[in-house]
C-alpha cells in the first residue's frame, strides 16, 4: 500500500481524498508487524478499551456510520447497542487484526468509489446531533481529523507494545 499525501492534482477533492487515504494507510503502517498479543492489549490503566485492534475497528465502524447510516441515511447496523456504546472496540479483540485491518480496507475501498461517484456538496440524509445535516466534504474532513487523532494513538500504543516507531 503506497503512502502519500501529496495528490496527484491539486483540486480540492483530491487533496481531500488523498490526505484520507495517508491516514488510512497510516493505520495500517501502525500495525505492520505487531504481535497479536500487543495488538490486544490495552497498556493504559485509565482506558481499558484502548486497544490497537479497538482503534482499527473504531475506525472501521466510524467510516460506516458517517457514510451509510448520516450520508446515505441507511439502517444503522453498527455493532454498538444503547448499553455498550463502544461495543466495535470491546470486540475487536477477539478478533485477529490481520482480519480488521483486510475489512477496513475492503470497506474504504467501497467508499472511495462512493465518494468519487457524489458531489462534495451532497447533503447527508441523517441528520448529525445538532440537527445540522452536513455535507460529503465536512464528512471527509471529519474522517481525516479522526483517523489521524486515532493515528496517534496507534502510534503511543505500539511504541509501549514493542518500542517500534516511526512516522
Amino acid at each position: 500500500m503506497t503512502r502519500t499525501d501529496i495528490p496527484a492534482a491539486w483540486d480540492e477533492r483530491t487533496t481531500l481524498t488523498s490526505f484520507l487515504d495517508y491516514v488510512r494507510a497510516t493505520v495500517h503502517a501502525k500495525c505492520e508487524g505487531v504481535s497479536e498479543g500487543h495488538a490486544r492489549s490495552a497498556p493504559l490503566p485509565g482506558s481499558p478499551l484502548m486497544t490497537m485492534s479497538g482503534l482499527v475497528n473504531h475506525l472501521r465502524w466510524v467510516e460506516y456510520s458517517w457514510m451509510q447510516v448520516r450520508l446515505l441515511g441507511e439502517e444503522d447496523q453498527g455493532p454498538w447497542t444503547d448499553e455498550d456504546p463502544d461495543r466495535e472496540m470491546r470486540i475487536a479483540v477477539d478478533m485477529p487484526l490481520a482480519q480488521i485491518l483486510e475489512e477496513y480496507e475492503a470497506q474504504c475501498a467501497g467508499y472511495r468509489e462512493l465518494v468519487a461517484s457524489l458531489d462534495l456538496d451532497t447533503v447527508a440524509k441523517e441528520a448529525i446531533r445538532d440537527g445540522t445535516h452536513v455535507t460529503l466534504r465536512w464528512i471527509l474532513h471529519h474522517l481525516i481529523e479522526e483517523t489521524a487523532r486515532h493515528n496517534g494513538h496507534l502510534d503511543i500504543l505500539r511504541e509501549m507494545a514493542d518500542g517500534v516507531t516511526g512516522d
